[in-house]
């Protein structure tokens, strides 16, 4: 079996890839990810996970690369907006207190590739919000800290409190890696799970 490379210094993607118990390593590929003008959440996400797979591949040619990369995007009537990791309080309680009541879509965007061969695509996670005071914000910030999760929140955990709903085919993908989707792109490339 070809060597499974993990793109991504995500500790969440890493405790998720363990699951399928397939030895892999992890590199953390350097990539710019600045929105592009004009992108939405659906091709940042894909985008992304593919420049990650392919930064990694053009240093591991003889692995099995897989990148993933999740996009936050707020579905409001006026637009969508993007909403990227808080990387501080006062800006997950913006996100936080933004989403409350409304629907947001994850997108997930899963790429692998092996001896040049890339397979893409996105998996996306609609999440409805309840109705969240800046009390249950606050004690929900306080707890769990989530500055580096996009939507600054972990499904994993307390997290799944914040939620009235969730609508996915891929339970996994909203914490950042659709294993379902991946087991089936390993297959493609032979590696069965």
């Amino acid at each position: 079996m070809s060597k499974l490379l993990l793109a991504s210094s995500s500790a969440y993607r890493s405790a998720l890839l363990k699951r399928l118990q397939l030895p892999f390593d992890c590199y953390s590929p350097n990539i710019d990810e600045c929105p592009l003008k004009d992108e939405n959440g659906y091709q940042q996400a894909e985008r992304l996970s593919l420049e990650k797979a392919r930064a990694a591949a053009a240093k591991f040619p003889d692995s099995v690369i897989i990148g993933s990369d999740q996009v936050a995007e707020l579905n409001t009537q006026q637009q969508n907006r993007v909403l990227g990791k808080p990387g501080n309080h006062a800006q997950a309680v913006k996100q936080l207190t933004a989403q409350s009541g409304q629907r947001v879509l994850f997108h997930t965007g899963l790429a692998v590739i092996y001896q040049g061969v890339e397979k893409s695509l996105v998996n996306t996670t609609e999440v409805d919000f309840r109705e969240l005071t800046a009390d249950q914000i606050e004690d929900y910030l306080r707890i769990e800290e989530p500055y580096d999760c996009a939507g600054s929140f972990k499904a994993e955990s307390l997290g799944v409190s914040l939620f009235r709903a969730v609508n996915s085919n891929d339970p996994t993908s909203l914490i950042g890696l659709p294993l379902i989707e991946l087991c089936n792109l390993l297959r493609e490339f032979g590696i069965e799970v």
